[in-house]
């Protein structure tokens, strides 16, 4: 760590050094029934019609081999898990806001991030769908296949959350552009394309993280008035009866 360095340039250090060793494997193998998975066994008298995680083995109105549609329903299956525990958390640290800076301000960009997150798990859901593909939605099984992980219960520091928040975009950034450089293997257009679109968006929530958690700041501006010594504001107690309160 650089002896220079400061407490906001460590948040991003700790970012980047989480997201370089992230491996990034889908789980393909973990498709069609399984007795073990959440969601997958109840007593029911319903009519099953697929088995979840797999392909329609005809038809599905898209022109790709099964093979194809099964593998890229999976990746992207795999991403509508993720997308929805971000979603989770940025839930979470948008009922916590809190702060001077934080409760106005950073409360309308995570709700921004969770509108965003919204319209992407729907449109992945929707091209899984067009796959043939059985979209995951039990939650517990999504948090197991998801390739991001939510944080532990409790409230942290904000910066605390934001990092987190960091990490998960830049880990579902990273996955996503796997998935596009198959799909153009596998000559999977349309997925490139739904893809392609939600990456950009990705790209700019991560920016937009990155920023909040950057080094400089105006509030700095107001040091004279918050320090220990020469307080302005102070710390005394308000007159109950003074007509400002």
């Amino acid at each position: 760590m650089d002896p220079n360095s400061t407490p906001t340039t460590q948040d991003i250090h700790q970012v980047m050094q989480n997201v370089q060793s992230f491996k990034g494997d889908f789980k393909l193998s973990k498709a069609g029934f399984d007795p073990k998975m959440p969601g997958h066994t109840t007593e029911h008298h319903m009519i099953k019609r697929q088995e979840p995680r797999t392909p329609k083995k005809e038809g599905a109105g898209i022109g790709l081999p099964v093979d194809v549609r099964k593998e890229m329903g999976l990746m992207l299956d795999e991403h509508q898990c993720a997308f929805t525990v971000a979603l989770h958390q940025y839930n979470k640290h948008h009922w916590l806001s809190e702060g001077a800076e934080s409760f106005l301000s950073l409360h309308e960009l995570l709700e921004e991030h969770i509108t965003e997150t919204i319209k992407h798990i729907d449109m992945i859901g929707e091209r899984v769908s067009r796959l043939g593909v059985v979209p995951t939605a039990h939650p517990v099984t999504q948090h197991e296949l998801s390739y991001i992980k939510h944080e532990p219960e409790g409230r942290y520091s904000v910066r605390d959350h934001l990092r987190n928040d960091l990490e998960h975009e830049l880990k579902i950034q990273q996955m996503i552009r796997k998935t596009i450089e198959r799909a153009h293997q596998l000559k999977d257009y349309g997925t490139v394309q739904v893809l392609e679109d939600i990456l950009v968006d990705r790209e700019d929530l991560g920016y937009h993280l990155y920023s909040v958690l950057e080094d400089d700041t105006l509030t700095r501006g107001m040091e004279h008035l918050v320090s220990k010594q020469g307080n302005l504001a102070g710390d005394r107690p308000m007159d109950p009866y003074s007509p400002l309160q």
